[in-house]
């Protein structure tokens, strides 16, 4: 019988006290330094939604990489300094030998029902089962853990088309049928490659600060199952070491997931 799904071991988390708990890095998560960004949000994420007094679902998440996190134990400690009736404020840090690796706030609330409307329109992409699966040779370890297919801006087998665009648009889906839930969002949201890799190559890069907002609840998460996700990202602004991402999540049937941006410094 086959053991936990990737995801859900590097989930897991031991409870210190009431406001601290305890998790391990996972090998399968290894990015180019330290784990994968995404693997850290969702770890983060999950040791907010998992404390006793957590109110409603996640709403937006702001993760800061301040330094390196090594292989091993880490420590999270987490607290929501402010409870309003329908929103709740938390502020989390993860910690190696007492040492600050990652920070990250975050919201969560009590959705109702309400006008609604999405302003925002899907990219163009032809369906996934019509795109090539990536080859994820020569790229990070966690790569192989999802099922991503490039319709533009193809990052398949670590070769860079390098060009004028800093636009990519994939289908992915987990490579091993585990159904999206909030941690699995929190994850995907950092799936998107450097945009500077298609502007001036493979240059030393890394993300400082990413914030993810999600528009969707539980209902529409467990309906969208382990179906594939059509992500898209771009750049709006390179300059002197840094620049920005901003990308959206959505599900085939043309709903917004979530919406992702970031701050990321390169070199070069």
């Amino acid at each position: 019988m086959p053991g936990p799904h990737a995801l859900d071991r590097a989930l897991e988390l031991e409870v210190v006290d009431a406001d601290v708990v305890r998790g391990r890095t996972r090998p399968e998560w290894a990015n180019m330094v330290g784990p994968f960004g995404g693997i850290t949000a969702a770890v983060l994420l999950r040791a907010i939604e998992s404390h006793p007094d957590r109110l409603g679902e996640p709403v937006a998440l702001t993760v800061n990489f301040a330094a390196p996190i090594v292989d091993g134990e880490f420590e999270i400690s987490r607290r929501a300094p402010r409870t309003n009736r329908t929103n709740q404020h938390w502020i989390a840090e993860l910690s190696q030998d007492g040492d600050v690796k990652t920070t990250a706030t975050a919201v969560f609330g009590i959705r109702r029902d309400t006008w609604s409307d999405t302003q925002a329109t899907s990219p163009e992409a032809p369906p996934p089962e019509q795109v090539a699966r990536s080859d994820h040779e020569n790229l990070p370890t966690w790569v192989r853990l999802y099922d991503m297919r490039f319709a533009e801006g193809s990052f398949s087998g670590g070769h860079v088309d390098v060009g004028p665009s800093s636009t990519t648009t994939l289908w992915v889906r987990d490579a091993a049928g585990r159904p999206v839930d909030f941690p699995a969002i929190a994850a995907v949201s950092d799936i998107f490659f450097p945009r500077v890799f298609l502007r001036r190559g493979m240059v030393p890069s890394g993300t400082i600060s990413l914030t993810t907002y999600f528009h969707v609840g539980q209902p529409h998460l467990d309906a969208l199952g382990a179906d594939y996700i059509l992500g898209t990202a771009h750049a709006n602004r390179f300059d002197r070491g840094f620049f920005d991402q901003s990308a959206q999540l959505w599900s085939r049937d043309g709903a917004l997931v979530a919406t992702t941006y970031q701050i990321v410094y390169f070199k070069g």
